[in-house]
């Protein structure tokens, strides 16, 4: 479980990494040739059918163990707070969050293809060195954003005995830790964003009631005021900033 986690981390890197240099240098990549026929040794094609396993696994490392996690339910909470339903429509949002997650994760990304691909590619260290420097560099980051109680609820449910320090905590305990960490910061952020909103339609249906208007439903006419609320105080700069410096 430990080798398939890092593996997958390894690639989930790898692959853009292999991409920027590409684009930037003219970088020519080999091509790929896979053999299941005769001739063919049995390990080596379990091998690849496990790296392409692997590969098929990268956006959920993406998504769990980057910064896309936060980003991507605080936008959703916004878009619910204002009261349009399907404005910023979801791929929008998601691109949003990528490029957002791409922006806070670019220390940690370069590191890890300063450090561990392009030795990789260079052919001074082993896959198994690639893999552990990758996972090093980003267990860097996972660790300065998880809690300590999330870390603590999966050795209470194991009942193992907790490790002195986070860097001695296991890739499968720290994961779904650090994404239980990450939604409990989400809701926080959108529980913020809630209040504003929340208050404008109580006073929007306060002021129905008393003029008798009780069948008009009042997010019909709060909703002009949102928007207008979320036009003046530049609503996608304070909510991005906000995003950008919950991660420091």
């Amino acid at each position: 479980m430990r080798a398939l986690l890092k593996l997958g981390l390894f690639f989930t890197v790898l692959l853009p990494s292999l991409a920027i240099a590409q684009s930037a240098n003219n970088l020519n990549l080999p091509g790929l040739s896979v053999n299941f026929g005769q001739g063919t040794d049995f390990v080596d094609t379990i091998k690849v059918l496990g790296l392409f396993t692997v590969l098929s696994l990268a956006p959920a490392f993406i998504i769990l163990c980057t910064s896309f996690t936060r980003i991507i339910v605080v936008l959703s909470f916004m878009r619910q707070a204002i009261g349009t339903q399907s404005m910023p429509p979801n791929q929008l949002l998601i691109g949003l969050a990528l490029f957002l997650s791409v922006f806070v994760m670019m220390p940690t990304g370069k590191n890890i293809y300063n450090n561990s691909i392009t030795p990789y590619l260079d052919k001074a260290i082993s896959t198994t060195q690639a893999m552990d420097v990758a996972e090093k560099e980003l267990r860097v980051f996972m660790e300065a954003q998880v809690r300590k109680a999330d870390i603590a609820l999966f050795y209470d449910v194991t009942g193992e005995a907790a490790p002195q320090t986070i860097q001695d905590v296991p890739l499968h305990f720290l994961i779904p830790a650090f994404v239980i960490s990450e939604l409990k910061t989400a809701f926080q952020i959108g529980f913020l964003l809630y209040i504003p909103f929340l208050i404008l339609d109580m006073v929007v249906a306060s002021v129905l009631m008393a003029m008798g208007m009780m069948m008009l439903p009042p997010v019909i006419i709060s909703l002009p005021f949102k928007l207008l609320l979320f036009v003046l105080v530049d609503g996608w700069q304070l909510v991005t900033g906000s995003i950008l410096r919950s991660f420091n």
